[in-house]
């Protein structure tokens, strides 16, 4: 029986990558996206085609009420999650802290921070072990801006990513020893349309003039580390926060 993944904003990027991935990895695969169905759709029509069951639903992370939904159709379709990926996140345009906007402030927290715990809430209740789980893997797609700030930018965005780094430390200790392993992955720049649709779409590029690798990140360099935290091979390694920044 093929175990299940639940991937939040899945339907392009990271995300999709990660899924199409999973589903080549043997997963079934809950494709969860907040407002582009086509793109998620697609996603999942990729995962069926690598003989994965797979559904494409819309919920938005930073309502609890629509997260629990989602890990309710998932329960009913698929089958309950052995493995969440907190990876739907905004960016919330570039700008200094002096000219942020208090709704974008808001927005950035409640999807990259509340909506990473609404759903590690769900995915644990069915995961432990003392609920009668069989265990399981959550892992968090954080960002290297956690460590650099990203001053001038994003600093609201860092912040951000910062607090999900805490919070995979210590859940990592926390359900540890109910059979359930957290990580994160600190992202450098990918090649997605974050930084299209933040108003930024020439960082990318700024970025791979700098890194020592000299390139961006591709969405699937990053899926590769999801679906290596997510096996055995990485059966000793919880609590931990692998940087991918291209040398950042």
């Amino acid at each position: 029986m093929a175990k299940v993944a639940v991937i939040t904003g899945a339907g392009r990027g990271i995300g999709a990558a990660t899924a199409i991935l999973a589903a080549q990895h043997g997963y079934d695969v809950c494709v969860n996206y907040a407002a582009n169905a086509e793109a998620a759709e697609q996603t999942a029509d990729a995962c069926r085609k690598h003989g994965a069951k797979a559904i494409a639903m819309r919920a938005d992370v930073a309502s609890p009420e629509e997260v629990t939904h989602l890990f309710e159709r998932c329960d009913s379709e698929l089958g309950s999650p052995a493995l969440l990926v907190n990876n739907a996140g905004v960016i919330g345009g570039a700008t200094t802290v002096e000219n942020l906007a208090s709704e974008v402030l808001r927005r950035t927290f409640a999807v990259n921070v509340e909506g990473a715990f609404y759903c590690a809430r769900e995915a644990l209740r069915r995961m432990s072990n003392r609920n009668g789980g069989s265990g399981g893997v959550i892992v968090n797609i954080s960002s290297i801006a956690a460590t650099l700030g990203s001053p001038g930018e994003y600093v609201h965005y860092a912040a951000s990513k910062a607090a999900l780094d805490t919070m995979t430390v210590g859940l990592a200790k926390e359900v540890g020893p109910l059979g359930i392993r957290v990580n994160a992955i600190q992202a450098g720049t990918v090649d997605t349309d974050i930084h299209k649709t933040g108003g930024n779409p020439d960082r990318p590029a700024n970025v791979a003039r700098a890194s020592p690798l000299g390139r961006v990140a591709t969405p699937m360099d990053i899926a590769e580390a999801v679906l290596w935290l997510a096996s055995e091979k990485a059966g000793y390694a919880t609590g931990t926060i692998l940087r991918l920044g291209g040398g950042l």
